[in-house]
């Protein structure tokens, strides 16, 4: 089949936003190609969401046929988290069939080029931004986000790190030159000279092992990237969100196709109920990259036993905040109360433990001492929350029941600053929505320690008494570097608290929020300017994005010939 793209069409209309999102990741200043409000994608756009949730209804009772080798049933049974059955089908595949299938197809895509490679994944990305408000109904109906939050989070925010790890691919592999006239003086004798050439190879298929809670903001950083340098990508969902990854794998697949390349590059892995292929699939030889978002204990052990392959995670950790002092108490309740109620906890950057003075703090109204400090917190919570209808397009639905038992345990961990309550959703009434539970702990009390040095993923928080300051940096310290950390807060008006709560954190690797109490929130990251993880604690073994990122996705091998 004739390419339906060249080379040349997909160069004039990318290559300009590339140089951007190159000098973007250069400067770290703030930039993005894609809308996030809706109103950007049309006229109107309540029409566009309308036209968004009309595409997911029509998916119903259908089947994604992506036309992949080894197709050997079907399987299917997602439920949204708001309580609706998403009835779509998917090609279950005969790995001995489709991982040799995915392989055919490297030599030519290698030989693309990293720069033709890099326009073929904007042009992916380009026509998934053409269909944001329908991956944004696939995204909250699987993640169970609200849908502004499914929306930015699984649209333009997804998309934009998927385009950073396109750029720093590109980097990377345009490091080396791809050719070199190599000349070495020989005195009185010719001089010895060679011509060299350069060329990135894949390491082979890349593996990306979705997430339930954001399955294109975090499936897209590894998928381009290992794309990007001239891997194949098996892409196996989380078996509760794969209608997002699976609609993604389609336009790959129809994207390799118009350019002239073979489809089978990008594939999907939908598996059975309890088939548990992750494993299976993550050990097989061809699989030479792994990308992972999920547990520790699952994390560890992808790291532990994908020997085989390049491994990179994105696990859990125990986020904490310092709060010592404030100039601006009311904005700084106000940006922590917003913090622990957004899609209900539900993200591997929302702040934990917050470790406050037993003391108290200093701030513009005055001394507050560790019980006012909680009570204000938990009543700036209600504030936000009080209204359903503004607590459920913040809170969303919870997303699984294990996070509901994790809430409904945390209330008997210590006495309750603020009690989680039912909000009822009236458009979806089968959704689990919950408002956070904020429990008191004693940082000097061993019985309370097991509790507030474990990761309670969800809509739970613990207000920690400390003896001082400077307790509170070295409890920061031994949790950053034995359980890990997405995300440290701290508000502090003191330049030595400040200075050690920075130094603390540059000793262990964790990203640093200070005295945020505006529209920016500790849990929060932009693509091209922020670092997502570190790579340098226990929470993640990698950062997205960064150049090591992307640099072990590819080897460049040399060929030498004599002059």
């Amino acid at each position: 089949m004739a390419a339906e793209l060249t080379a040349h069409q997909l160069i004039a209309q990318h290559r300009p936003t590339l140089d951007l999102a190159l000098e973007t990741i250069r400067t770290r200043a703030y930039w993005s190609p894609h809308p996030e409000h809706p109103k950007a994608y049309g006229e109107n756009g309540s029409l566009d969401m309308a036209a968004g949730k009309a595409a997911l209804d029509a998916l119903s009772g259908t089947r994604i046929d992506l036309g992949q080798p080894g197709t050997d049933g079907w399987v299917g049974g997602e439920v949204s988290p708001y309580g609706i059955e998403l009835g779509v089908e998917y090609p279950h595949a005969d790995l001995d069939v489709l991982l040799p299938a995915m392989k055919a197809g490297q030599k030519a895509w290698r030989d693309a080029g990293a720069e033709l490679r890099a326009m073929v994944c904007l042009e992916i990305l380009r026509r998934i931004a053409d269909r944001t408000m329908e991956f944004a109904q696939a995204v909250m109906h699987t993640s169970g986000q609200a849908f502004m939050m499914a929306f930015q989070a699984g649209g333009p925010h997804a998309q934009d790190r998927g385009m950073e790890a396109v750029a720093y691919a590109y980097v990377e592999q345009s490091r080396t030159p791809d050719t070199a006239e190599w000349t070495k003086p020989q005195g009185k004798r010719d001089p010895l000279a060679l011509t060299k050439r350069f060329t990135p190879v894949p390491r082979g298929i890349g593996l990306v092992i979705g997430c339930n809670t954001f399955p294109t903001w975090n499936g897209y950083p590894g998928l381009f990237a290992s794309l990007a340098t001239g891997n194949a990508v098996l892409v196996k969902p989380h078996p509760r969100a794969v209608l997002p990854l699976a609609l993604t794998v389609q336009v790959a697949r129809e994207v390799l196709t118009e350019a002239g390349f073979d489809p089978n590059l990008v594939a999907l892995a939908a598996e059975r109920p309890g088939e548990g292929i992750a494993k299976t699939l993550a050990t097989r030889p061809e699989i030479r990259i792994v990308d992972y978002t999920g547990s520790t204990a699952f994390g560890d052990w992808l790291e532990a036993n994908a020997r085989q392959a390049q491994v990179y995670t994105e696990k859990a950790g125990v986020n904490t905040v310092v709060v010592e002092s404030t100039d601006d108490y009311k904005g700084m309740l106000g940006n922590l109360a917003f913090s622990l109620s957004l899609y209900s906890g539900q993200m591997c950057t929302t702040p934990q433990n917050l470790l406050i003075p037993r003391d108290g703090i200093r701030t513009d109204q005055g001394d507050k001492s560790y019980d006012e400090v909680t009570a204000d917190l938990a009543r700036a919570v209600d504030g936000l929350l009080g209204d359903d209808a503004r607590a459920n397009a913040l809170l969303g639905a919870i997303v699984n029941p294990d996070v509901k038992a994790r809430l409904e345990a945390a209330a008997g961990l210590g006495e309750v600053a603020l009690a989680s309550r039912e909000v009822t959703n009236p458009d979806f009434p089968d959704a689990v929505v919950r408002t956070p539970v904020i429990v008191k702990l004693d940082g000097a009390k061993p019985e309370d320690e097991a509790a507030y040095t474990s990761e309670c993923f969800g809509p739970v928080s613990f207000a920690v008494a400390v003896d001082s300051a400077g307790h509170a940096v070295e409890l920061l310290r031994r949790s950053v570097r034995e359980k890990g950390a997405m995300t440290v807060g701290a508000y502090t008006t003191d330049p030595e608290v400040e200075e050690a709560v920075q130094e603390a954190c540059l000793d262990e690797a964790a990203q640093l929020s200070l005295n945020l109490t505006g529209g920016v929130y500790v849990n929060q990251t932009a693509a091209f300017s922020d670092f997502h993880g570190s790579g340098g604690n226990p929470a993640a073994n990698a950062a997205l994005c960064d150049g090591a990122f992307v640099a072990n996705r590819f080897r460049v091998v040399e060929v030498r010939r004599q002059a």
